[in-house]
């Protein structure tokens, strides 16, 4: 008998959940297992019955775009009795089921440690009561667990991200935007209620995201006073040209007192200090609906992945782990560590421990919280500075979404280190010309959502012929450092000014580059902003495509940007779930496409009625998305129809996405931060600031080249790369005779 994987959601249902099903159940039949899901929870464990049915590659065909779960989830009070527990043991054994991958919250995963723990016992009983054989109890003496953390709230101690938090960020921030149109037409101000119980995530990134005034999380209660201090904001907010005012208040938000903060008495504080007319939005379950974000797809997706393989791995002897994420990365956390970890946080903030509360939530919340206050203060606050460094921003090369995000943190920021920033409208040609502006505090509202570039970007740099020209320029202008927004154009002109500072002393000022692209092909930064934007893009085009083709048997070729680079390509195919993805790293040959149509032509016959191929841009040179297109229909003998589509500008259009809004912002701190300390020490280098490992790290900019393939336009090394093994386990159904033994992307401890 082949082993037997259960899998179960449990707990509050959190978007992703079905990737997550999706890509157990794909990746234990594309690795010979067979597997059984589990209905309502671990009720469906104590029921049995129906509640225990077998699942296969087919029944996961069309989920991943789907919020919710599919297999139901349930809070189930007869598991937590030994009677119940007794019985769902004997009916997955029934079924010869010993390993399990939980999705579900800490309750969920206690639930199911406690099972764990119990398990010898309750075999034993059964064995000694006649209801399973002894032969039962010899072959099935431990069940091995993995647990992956389905929640909104964002609430693993250990974890970057849970399943479900980005879509559920998406939902508050789309509704912040819309909210904010509303509000600025009456000059009127809202408070928000937002999901997360213990955990200020939600609230505090959605703030960053969303450009509110004030924000009241659990882990950090407002001092004595806070009514007061709010009002003092708002108000000079508004003088500084604010037209509306938003407030968000965490559903487990209290003062220093334990005293819960409700969005009603926030209300009632500004109706009466401000005299405004101020309205209560709670957005609710709306934050658990809809569809999964494109993070929330692949991600999950790798999650799954990760836990069939832990569970086809483990021994009675292995220590049980709940698998999160780190950087990117898939990341072990031992099971009993991590809930007691988890929990703890409500106990520091009920024993008003905040500081531990807030470590415990990591580093970087922190740190974001203080981003949000320095960001949200109106110039009326401000310290006062005799030197005021003028800084120019420049946006260079392709349009990215943040862009504006990041040019408004940029003048908020600079701010408040004493900067005089100045916006180079049109890029470097911009810049040759002369054509900026000073920035102010007002100029920038509103910035945080919108799309595009309101400084305007060009993809043209300056040529050698023109370097004196530009010196000239930044001499006039009477420039003391800049701060290049931008893709892989503005890094090579940066890197071009840096070499000829011997000869243009001009150049010899400050420079910092900060990624921008579409495309994620820039070295020091795993991510650049913009990259995650067009992923959502490309994503929901696919899910039309997709359906546009449910009622007929069609294969559709599809064509990603990004030029040689294939992160959206690949990322892409792994969020939409693609059966074939071509990406530039590695062409595509005669050989490919014939094993391709072979196994097109076969998935068809045996009942399949829709085939997603993705192609990067430029995967390879003649063989086109138009060619790839005309040979599938040709050698599908009519078998079934063949679309292409070329997704287009679409990827680089829209406003960012929540993600992208809060990388802008937390690269653009440390890269004026990093300015700052430069004009202090009198510390020209010319860097570049990136995302590396989860870590904002600077890199000089004169060393850029040993990074980057200068022929293909991208890094050496693409950390995303390694993600391929996942994307074939849950494409094919049948593994290479060394697959299994692929790991996926692991974070290291």
């Amino acid at each position: 008998m082949s082993t037997r994987i259960g899998v179960l959601t449990s707990g509050g249902d959190a978007q992703g959940m079905n990737a997550a099903v999706r890509a157990v159940v794909r990746t234990a039949v594309h690795l010979g297992a067979e597997v059984y899901a589990i209905h309502e929870g671990w009720q469906g464990a104590v029921d049995g019955g129906d509640g225990i049915t077998p699942i296969g590659w087919d029944d996961v065909g069309s989920i991943l775009h789907r919020g919710g779960t599919v297999i139901g989830t349930a809070r189930s009070k007869d598991f937590r009795e030994r009677a119940g527990q007794l019985r769902a043991a004997r009916h997955l054994l029934e079924h010869g089921i010993d390993r399990l991958v939980v999705i579900g919250g800490d309750g969920s995963l206690t639930g199911a440690d406690a099972f764990r723990r119990d398990w010898p016992g309750l075999v034993a009983e059964l064995a000694e009561t006649g209801e399973i054989t002894t032969e039962q109890a010899q072959a099935h003496r431990a069940i091995m667990i993995a647990g992956l953390v389905g929640s909104i709230d964002n609430d693993l101690v250990g974890s970057d991200m849970t399943i479900g938090a980005d879509s559920a960020l998406h939902r508050i921030v789309d509704a912040i935007d819309t909210l904010a149109s509303t509000a600025a037409s009456h000059q009127r101000s809202f408070v928000v209620e937002v999901m997360g119980r213990h955990c200020g995530y939600l609230p505090l990134m959605a703030a960053i995201a969303g450009g509110c005034d004030y924000v009241l999380v659990p882990e950090i209660p407002p001092a004595d006073g806070w009514e007061d201090d709010m009002c003092d904001l708002l108000r000079a907010g508004r003088a500084a040209g604010r037209r509306d005012s938003i407030v968000l208040v965490a559903e487990g938000a209290r003062d220093r007192h334990g005293n819960p903060i409700t969005a009603t008495q926030v209300k009632d504080v500004l109706a009466e200090k401000l005299g405004e007319d101020t309205r209560v939005t709670i957005l609710g379950h709306v934050q658990r609906g809809g569809a999964p974000s494109a993070y929330d797809r692949w991600m999950s997706t790798l999650l799954g992945y990760a836990a069939v393989q832990e569970v086809l791995a483990a021994t009675p002897e292995s220590t049980p782990h709940i698998l999160g994420v780190r950087h990117n990365r898939i990341a072990q956390l031992p099971l009993v560590e991590a809930v007691q970890r988890t929990r703890e946080v409500a106990t520091f903030v009920d024993e008003g421990n905040y500081e531990a509360a807030v470590a415990a939530r990591g580093a970087s919340f922190g740190d974001m919280y203080s981003v949000f206050e320095r960001m949200s203060r109106p110039p009326s606050q401000a310290e006062s500075f005799e030197r005021m460094p003028r800084v120019a921003v420049v946006h260079a090369g392709g349009l990215a979404p943040g862009m504006n995000t990041a040019a408004r943190a940029a003048e908020r920021l600079g701010l408040t280190r004493g900067m005089n920033i100045v916006g180079v409208d049109g890029g470097f040609p911009g810049l040759l010309e002369g054509t900026v502006r000073d920035l102010s505090w007002g100029d920038v509202e509103g910035w945080a959502a919108e799309g595009g570039a309101e400084l305007g970007t060009r993809r043209r740099i300056p040529t050698e012929d023109q370097l004196y020209a530009l010196g000239r320029s930044i001499e006039k202008l009477e420039l003391d450092a800049l701060l290049v927004i931008g893709g892989y154009n503005a890094y090579r002109a940066v890197r071009l000014m840096d070499a000829e500072r011997g000869r243009f002393p001009a150049f010899d000022l400050p420079i910092m580059l900060v990624p921008a692209s579409i495309d994620n092909n820039l070295p020091s930064s795993e991510l650049a902003i913009g990259a995650d934007t067009a992923l959502n893009s490309a994503v929901t085009a696919l899910d039309a495509i997709k359906m546009s083709a449910s009622a007929a048997r069609r294969c559709f070729v599809a064509e990603t940007m990004g030029r040689r680079c294939g992160y959206l390509a690949l990322m892409s195919g792994l969020a939409s779930g693609a059966e074939r993805v071509y990406l530039p790293e590695e062409g595509i040959t005669l050989a490919d496409l014939s094993h391709d149509v072979a196994g097109m032509t076969a998935s068809f016959r045996a009942g399949k009625r829709l085939y997603l191929t993705i192609r990067g841009e430029q995967a390879n040179e003649l063989y086109t998305t138009d060619f790839l297109a005309r040979l599938f229909e040709e050698e599908g003998h009519a078998l079934f129809d063949v679309r292409q589509t070329i997704i287009g500008h679409v990827q680089q259009g829209g406003n960012p996405s929540p993600f992208d809004r809060i990388l802008a912002t937390r690269l653009v701190t440390h890269a004026i931060d990093g300015l700052a300390d430069q004009l202090t020490d009198g510390d020209c280098e010319a860097r570049s600031v990136g995302l590396v490992d989860g870590r904002v790290t600077f890199a000089p900019v004169a060393h850029m080249d040993e990074q980057l393939d200068l022929v293909n336009r991208r890094p050496k090394k693409q950390w995303w790369l390694d993600l391929r093994p996942a994307l074939a386990a849950v494409a094919q159904r049948a593994a290479r005779p060394d697959e299994a033994t692929i790991p996926v992307l692991r974070a290291t401890t």
